[in-house]
């Protein structure tokens, strides 16, 4: 599994595009911060094409479900891999996932 890095592509299920915010910026890959827990979390979503009556498109994620790597940390952060995923403020509500479209870099990798 890759380590993703600010810029990884991650997106809701009706693929608006999740801003990353590293919290961290002394570890790199390649120039980009490495991404750390929290820090997918709470991200604005942009472009989400999910709009009509009653319907609420993809704001803000929610907190990461999986994709932490329980080995590798930095300032003992758990770092995020390219399993991250998570549900997002769309509706309907607990139905819609972000996941990781691609890491952003391809040569660190990690066990989870």
């Amino acid at each position: 599994m890759k380590a993703l890095v600010k810029e990884a592509i991650l997106r809701c299920g009706h693929d608006g595009k999740v801003q990353n915010v590293p919290s961290q910026e002394w570890v790199r890959v390649a120039g980009s911060p490495i991404l750390v827990d929290n820090d997918p979390q709470g991200r604005d979503i942009s472009m989400c094409p999910n709009i009509g009556i009653n319907i609420k498109p993809c704001n803000k994620t929610l907190p990461v479900l999986k994709g932490y790597s329980t080995f590798v940390r930095i300032s003992g952060k758990r770092i995020c891999l390219d399993t991250v995923e998570g549900y997002t403020d769309g509706t309907p509500p607990g139905a819609v996932k972000y996941t990781v479209r691609r890491p952003g870099q391809v040569f660190v990798a990690a066990a989870s």
